[in-house]
């Protein structure tokens, strides 16, 4: 992200948007290790509009939300997140050969002051 010019960000809202990004990385990932049988593959792409992340998995299985919860208990939000500060994610099926799926996410470039 140094690379592409997110960090350091320029502005208060950059730093913002980097850290959303942070989180939903660990977000895609660690659902991976808990309901997928852990992620086979990580891409990170820059785009003109933003970064898209994806995370393969073993697991054909969709995302599914959990039951509405207190947000104080622990667990069991992460897909909440994912709609929260993501500007569009979603899973595709993979292939034939490949199997399972891959979960994806986009947010927007970092504004800049």
């Amino acid at each position: 992200m140094a690379d592409w010019g997110w960090i350091p960000a320029a502005s208060e809202a950059g730093e913002e948007r980097v850290e959303d990004v942070l989180l939903l990385v660990s977000e895609v990932v660690t659902n991976a290790c808990l309901h997928a049988g852990g992620p086979e593959e990580f891409v990170l792409r820059r785009g003109r509009e933003g970064v898209r992340v994806e995370v393969a998995d073993a697991s054909s299985e969709p995302p599914r939300p959990r039951a509405p919860r207190s947000p104080a208990l622990p667990g069991g939000h992460g897909l909440m997140v994912l709609d929260r500060l993501a500007g569009a994610w979603g899973y595709e099926v993979r292939g034939p050969g490949a199997g399972g799926k891959v979960v994806w996410l986009e947010v927007s470039l970092p504004s800049r002051p």
